[in-house]
């Protein structure tokens, strides 16, 4: 057995599941907002530039926490960011599970000292 045709295989598996279909109309629902997909790709934005700081060992700053947050604060304006946000998290929710199952033979090992 191909440990590779099996992970091809749940990938197009998962394309086929309720929990990204949903995730992918719920994207569509933000796109077609202009304002609510700009206040998403800023959000967007402002994330990887913080993640760019830390990653440069600068430091984040009282200021940079605030703006973020400021953007977040208006995310929950938009319905159809808060249905994404819903559906990121179910989504989310199934790759932890499959994660789960995908990592016990290696848990097993550090169980079975």
């Amino acid at each position: 057995m191909n440990i590779y045709d099996s992970a091809n295989q749940l990938e197009q598996d998962l394309r086929k599941t309720t929990e990204v279909s949903d995730l992918k109309l719920a994207f569509e629902a933000v796109k077609a907002n202009d304002l609510a997909y700009k206040l998403f790709d800023k959000v967007q934005n402002k994330q990887f530039e913080l993640q760019q700081k830390q990653m440069q060992g600068q430091e984040i700053t009282d200021d940079d926490i605030n703006a973020m947050r400021e953007l977040t604060d208006q995310l929950s304006n938009y319905s159809e960011i808060q249905n994404l946000m819903e559906k990121e998290q179910k989504m989310n929710s199934m790759m932890d599970e499959l994660n789960k199952i995908i990592s016990k033979p290696i848990a097993e090992i550090y169980q079975d000292k």
